[in-house]
């Protein structure tokens, strides 16, 4: 049995040697600074979403007495101006472009266009009369 082992384990390491293995293709490239700006608020905001929610939370309590409220105020500035989900611009994954977005796959109406009428999105068909 322990043959067996031995065995597989050069294999393995044999298997590690061809060219490609363990490699992944990442897309390392954004169509423009614009993206690369909008991927990193996106970052930020989902990093402080929880302690954002909660401080806003207690902000905006009427129950809540008003020292605890305005503590919450000046804990809220704390967070950068990218940590803002408002500030998150919807653009388009392919191309990058800020306007006309169908918000479910995230392209502008042109990419998703080009892409729906070479039938290369799932649950989208084309209209037909009869």
């Amino acid at each position: 049995m322990n043959l067996n082992i031995s065995n597989l384990g050069k294999f393995v390491w044999k298997s590690q040697i061809v060219a490609g293995f363990g490699y992944q293709q990442v897309r390392n490239k954004w169509a423009n600074w614009l993206m690369i700006r909008d991927v990193k608020r996106r970052r930020m905001s989902a990093e402080n979403f929880l302690e954002r929610s909660r401080i806003n939370a207690i902000r905006k309590n009427d129950i809540l007495p008003v020292e605890i409220r305005e503590l919450a105020d000046k804990d809220i500035n704390k967070f950068e101006m990218n940590a803002i989900p408002l500030r998150i611009n919807n653009r388009c994954v392919v191309t990058s472009r800020p306007r006309g977005i169908v918000k479910e796959w995230r392209m502008s109406r042109i990419v998703w266009r080009h892409l729906a009428d070479y039938n290369k999105l799932s649950g989208v068909q084309r209209a037909m009369w009869g």
